[in-house]
């Protein structure tokens, strides 16, 4: 069973972070305002370092695929950061959240595992959204962007909703090419 579960892990790995198409999301390389329906989500809140807290993705997949629903596909991870990016680092929070189906119910029991793993929901609405490649450290200018995008066309954000995408990002053996990773960043939005 062990060996399945590597294996299948591995396949996971390759899937999500090779055989990305960049060109299906090229169209977000400019900020976007869009309507998005809520989501349900399972998720797990990890205070701390985000770079000490891939353990819970992985918990967060197990759980996933031990749901009861068919036509499971591999979905990115999502973040949402609710502290200022001024927060220092050790005291950020981030809730970690991986998109269900509304049939989902309960989460399955993760034997051994370091997160409480939650069922809950997203809400959206009007959302801001850019497209980042390159390392997090570097997400600042997209973020600015984005905000000036919002501003000029007379919302703001909602507080507490940076929410971030993980297209490709980090693989299970190890950091990856951070120049290659994509991120989407959104913003849920009010008008002012």
């Amino acid at each position: 069973m062990k060996k399945y579960l590597v294996l299948l892990t591995a396949v996971l790995f390759f899937i999500t972070n090779c055989g990305i198409n960049i060109k299906k999301y090229e169209h977000l390389k400019e900020p976007r305002i869009i309507n998005m329906e809520k989501q349900k989500i399972i998720y797990v809140e990890v205070p701390g370092n985000p770079d000490e807290m891939t353990g819970a993705v992985g918990e967060l997949y197990k759980a996933y695929f031990k749901s009861k629903f068919k036509n499971k596909k591999m979905v990115p991870p999502k973040a949402r950061w609710p502290k200022p990016f001024e927060t220092p680092i050790n005291e950020w929070v981030g809730i970690w959240a991986l998109p269900v189906p509304e049939e989902i119910n309960n989460v399955p029991e993760i034997k051994n595992s370091r997160y409480q793993i939650k069922i809950g929901c997203w809400d959206y609405g009007k959302v801001a959204e850019i497209l980042h490649i390159g390392p997090y450290e570097k997400e600042i200018p997209a973020i600015e962007k984005l905000k000036k995008f919002i501003e000029s066309n007379n919302y703001e954000v909602i507080p507490d909703t940076h929410e971030e995408e993980y297209i490709r990002g980090p693989g299970m053996f190890g950091k990856g090419d951070p120049e290659k990773y994509i991120t989407i960043i959104r913003y849920t939005l009010k008008k002012k």
